[in-house]
């Protein structure tokens, strides 16, 4: 039985699950506009997860056939993944950010292989052992999920409202999880006359108990040296300062005192940056770093696609402590390690 949420004036959440993850299920939100239902993210692509779906749009007067448009917070399959059958469902619009429409439509064109060879290199030059790299060597394109997602028909910009007839929803560009990712706010005042400025869909951007993963944004075809992490604390401090009445993020549940959260997000980052610079007091490779950084479990119990993302987050932290000037890479090494400065 799908679990529905209402959340007053006109917006709604439906608990869409997420196969074999931690993270449980994805919070689509339903927003009631002159011109029919619009949803904020779909969901995984799975039977279960669409059913689930369709169940939920039912408990809240409406089906999928009724859909209006989708918009997406961000490219990720548990959150665009259902797009596609929305929109042939509902003829519905999607709207996403440019920076990760790009990412879909290179996704849609770069063959599996190229992303497993991709991958191979870059594990390689971030010093992973041998017995790590070699199952990408030999790797099939059906252990990857959402390597055909929906192609968006409309880009979101940011801070402009979207077009939602009967709804003031402004878009607001908060980079870091993705290069695209994009905050939602409601500009209308709370239901319940909560105070602060309207509500936030937040997507994975700010979450009220867990920190979104950042790591550098894969790009087979982008050789562009990118700062996701300081991305995302800039646009952090963003949100913070919007201090909407209530956040409705993407996972988890609602919640209020968005600045108090930033605040701990920003310190938790700021700790995890101090720790590692005593981690690098010795010249370590990125994955060396990773399996000596804290994670919510010993690295030995961490499952092989896991160990992917850490490392990727482990890059993520080096790049912003060499662009703070804190720690940079030790000339000669190969694989490339790093030392604390």
């Amino acid at each position: 039985m799908a679990q529905v949420y209402d959340h007053g004036g006109g917006v709604r959440s439906v608990q869409v699950p997420i196969p074999d993850n931690p993270l449980g299920h994805t919070l689509v939100h339903v927003v009631d506009t002159d011109r029919g239902p619009v949803l904020i993210d779909t969901g995984w692509d799975d039977p279960a997860s669409w059913d689930t779906l369709a169940e939920g749009l039912a408990a809240c007067g409406t089906s999928v056939g009724e859909i209006h448009g989708v918009v997406i917070t961000h490219h990720h399959p548990d959150h665009h993944g259902l797009s596609g059958r929305v929109r042939e469902a509902s003829g519905a619009w999607i709207a996403m950010h440019a920076a990760d429409g790009a990412i879909v439509r290179r996704t849609r064109s770069t063959r599996p292989q190229r992303w497993f060879t991709y991958m191979t290199a870059k594990l390689e030059a971030a010093g992973a052992p041998e017995e790590h790299v070699a199952p990408l060597r030999s790797a099939r394109s059906h252990t990857l999920p959402g390597l055909a997602p929906a192609l968006p028909d409309r880009e979101i910009v940011p801070g402009e409202l979207l077009d939602l007839p009967g709804r003031r929803l402004r878009a607001i560009w908060t980079p870091g999880h993705t290069p695209g990712h994009v905050c939602l706010h409601l500009e209308e005042e709370h239901p319940a006359r909560l105070p602060g400025h309207g509500r936030l869909f937040s997507g994975d951007h700010l979450l009220p108990e867990i920190t979104p993963h950042i790591g550098l944004y894969e790009d087979p075809d982008d050789a562009t040296v990118t700062d996701p992490l300081g991305d995302y604390l800039d646009s952090l401090e963003r949100v913070g300062r919007l201090a909407p009445a209530e956040v409705l993020p993407a996972h988890q549940h609602a919640f209020t005192d968005a600045p108090a959260r930033v605040r701990e997000l920003l310190a938790h980052h700021e700790d995890r940056l101090t720790g590692l610079l005593s981690l690098l007091a010795e010249p370590l490779t990125p994955w060396q770093l990773a399996v000596r950084m804290e994670w919510n479990r010993p690295w030995d119990q961490i499952p092989y696609g896991s160990k992917n993302i850490a490392v990727s987050e482990a890059e993520a932290h080096l790049r912003r402590l060499v662009k703070l000037g804190r720690a940079e890479a030790v000339a000669g090494s190969e694989p490339v390690t790093y030392v604390a400065v």
